[in-house]
């Protein structure tokens, strides 16, 4: 696999300035049918699965309504919206269709490939979302506006604070680790700088360190029965070889594959085969959360993130298939798209919905103070791309690389 894949070279970020963005008329209505039942999230992700199936190019997505514990599902017309009602779930009238939203996404990387900028699908408002960090202004906002102009409808578009990107830390950084309680907040995990009497035991969310940086193991995994681990691939660039401390005595394994950007994850195989890798996530205060599956993100799934910085803190889903342009030519494609927060050295880390996998923090803008937005490479994609398996599945059991959360 290439080191480095799908360089696109990108106008330089400017100076911070206002502008003004282009909304579009959205003409969506909501259609309840008599029968709307309640859905765990599993569960309505199965159904949310099975009727984008089944209906074809009759829906336009769907989303988890977690406060009212709804399945919605947005369809093209009345007809299909029966058949939906008919299951429990919400059907949503809407404009748009997935080919519409995915035909406008396309255009934004044909012609709005501005440092600074990105885009998600989301089915709750029907349209392509589109952010601009703070280093988009003149020419490189003059760009992004005339491509949302010839959208009209199709997107939606805002301002957020602060500069994307990725989420590495340098050795010198200090680590903070707040103490805070098992609702999101940090967890009070040890320095995770601190030597270990062993490299053996790491988990998702422990440091790990290479060449000049500090990132965060995202899973541990199984390659051909040997033990390895997932983190994100522009870390796996910056070294071959990745350890538990930060002195570089207690060495971890070698990278056997990275690919950043285009995509944002790296798999690094443990030195001893015989190495104790298990398949979990650090929560703090000596708690994991066992990691079963992986599965794919739902809009609105609440979900978790743990990293080497911050530690724990929680948040939902808000977009999917998202484009991320860090600058430098550093584009990366089909992530996720959460509001939790991450800070640099949380890179690789994991982000998980109970016992499931769900992706590998990849980067954003914001910090765990003031918050912001976290793009997650997801942990399906990665497996499929390598081969690896996960929880259960790395033990030749059934589920583990395709399970919905």
């Amino acid at each position: 696999m290439n080191r480095r894949t799908g360089l696109i070279a990108g106008a330089s970020a400017v100076a911070v300035a206002a502008a003004a963005f282009l909304l579009p008329n959205a003409d969506a209505s909501s259609e309840h049918g008599p029968g709307v039942r309640s859905f765990a999230p599993q569960a309505a992700a199965q159904l949310g699965a099975t009727l984008a199936s089944a209906l074809g190019d009759g829906t336009a997505g769907w989303y988890y309504n977690a406060d009212v514990k709804q399945l919605v599902v947005n369809v093209l017309d009345p007809r299909t919206a029966e058949r939906v009602d008919r299951t429990g779930a919400v059907a949503k009238v809407v404009r748009n269709s997935t080919a519409d939203l995915k035909g406008a996404a396309r255009t934004l990387r044909m012609t709005a490939s501005v440092p600074g900028t990105a885009w998600s699908v989301d089915p709750k408002t029907d349209t392509v979302s589109v952010l601009a960090d703070s280093t988009v202004t003149g020419p490189g906002m003059a760009t992004l506006n005339r491509a949302l102009s010839r959208l009209d409808g199709l997107v939606t578009a805002k301002r957020t604070t602060g500069e994307f990107t990725a989420f590495t830390g340098g050795r010198a950084r200090g680590h903070r680790m707040a103490r805070g309680g098992a609702d999101g907040g940090n967890n009070g995990a040890a320095d995770p700088t601190a030597p270990t009497a062993a490299a053996a035991g790491v988990q998702g969310g422990d440091a790990i360190f290479g060449g000049n940086v500090r990132c965060s193991l995202g899973f541990n995994v199984s390659m051909g029965g040997a033990p390895a681990f997932l983190t994100a691939g522009h870390c796996g660039n910056e070294a071959d070889t990745w350890f538990a401390d930060r002195t570089g005595t207690q060495q971890l394994g070698t990278v056997a594959a990275t690919t950043f950007p285009v995509a944002d994850f790296a798999l690094v195989t443990y030195d001893d085969a015989t190495t104790a890798a298990p398949s979990s996530v650090a929560l703090g205060d000596g708690r994991a959360q066992d990691i079963t599956h992986a599965a794919d993100a739902a809009v609105g799934l609440e979900v978790q993130r743990s990293g080497s910085t911050s530690g724990l803190h929680g948040g939902t889903v808000t977009g999917l298939d998202a484009t991320v342009n860090y600058g430098n030519g550093d584009i990366v494609n089909g992530l996720v798209q959460t509001d939790v927060c991450a800070e640099p050295g949380d890179s690789g880390g994991p982000l998980f919905a109970a016992d499931a996998a769900i992706g590998l923090t990849s980067g954003g803008s914001g910090d765990c103070t003031a918050g912001g937005e976290t793009f997650f490479m997801p942990v399906t994609a990665a497996l499929a791309a390598t081969g690896a398996t996960i929880g259960a599945d790395s033990a030749g059991e059934p589920g583990g690389t395709a399970a919905t959360p």
